[in-house]
């Protein structure tokens, strides 16, 4: 394209005129990926605004989608400033191997994230709900108001009488590995004896 376009300027603009093009199509890319951005993420809110789709997955679903998104425009700047498709592997494969390490240190945490999107999607109580993580059905356990569920911790309001109003943070993995016994919408009446019958929903 700058082959067919340098004759028609003057020769004193030929030496700037490569650098001029390079500047425009760099500020194409930079442009395209901010629009592109901001586009993904009004999708998103609106999306999450339509279906009623918890905040807590489309923050890290944009965050993600951003990331995909200036990285694909940073490889392009890149590759238009000349730097070579090997180089650009190698960074590339170099990178992965680092993220693949990370992912296995950081796998807890990852676990974590993930069983909130379960309980997310797959509802075993919601915010409210009075709940009991048990070893077993016989052993008490943690027991208390569900008052947040975030990506990395389910948070209680102790109900115990040894620590009542505390707050306890269950991670979100320990909810899949243990018995959990819910009372919907409030606390469990307690029987003549004191003791909370079994009620789980």
């Amino acid at each position: 394209m700058l082959a067919t376009l340098t004759p028609y300027f003057p020769v004193w603009s030929h030496a700037w005129l490569g650098w001029f093009f390079l500047t425009i199509q760099l500020l194409i890319i930079i442009i395209g990926a901010w629009v592109l951005q901001r586009g993904v993420r009004r999708i998103l809110r609106r999306a999450s605004v339509r279906y009623d789709l918890p905040a807590h997955l489309m923050k890290p679903t944009a965050s993600i989608a951003g990331w995909v998104i200036m990285t694909t425009a940073a490889l392009l700047v890149l590759g238009r400033l000349g730097v070579s498709g090997t180089v650009l592997w190698t960074a590339f494969t170099g990178f992965a191997a680092v993220a693949a390490v990370a992912f296995f240190a950081a796998w807890s945490v990852l676990s974590n994230i993930f069983c909130a999107i379960l309980i997310f999607t797959t509802g075993p109580f919601r915010l409210g709900d009075h709940v009991e993580i048990l070893d077993t059905a016989e052993k008490p356990g943690a027991k208390g108001e569900v008052v947040d569920i975030g990506l990395l911790y389910v948070t209680l309001r102790d109900s115990t009488e040894q620590h009542p109003g505390a707050l306890l943070q269950i991670p979100n993995a320990l909810i899949f590995q243990r018995v959990v016994r819910r009372w919907k919408g409030g606390p469990p009446r307690q029987h003549a004896g004191g003791r909370s019958p079994i009620l789980p929903e």
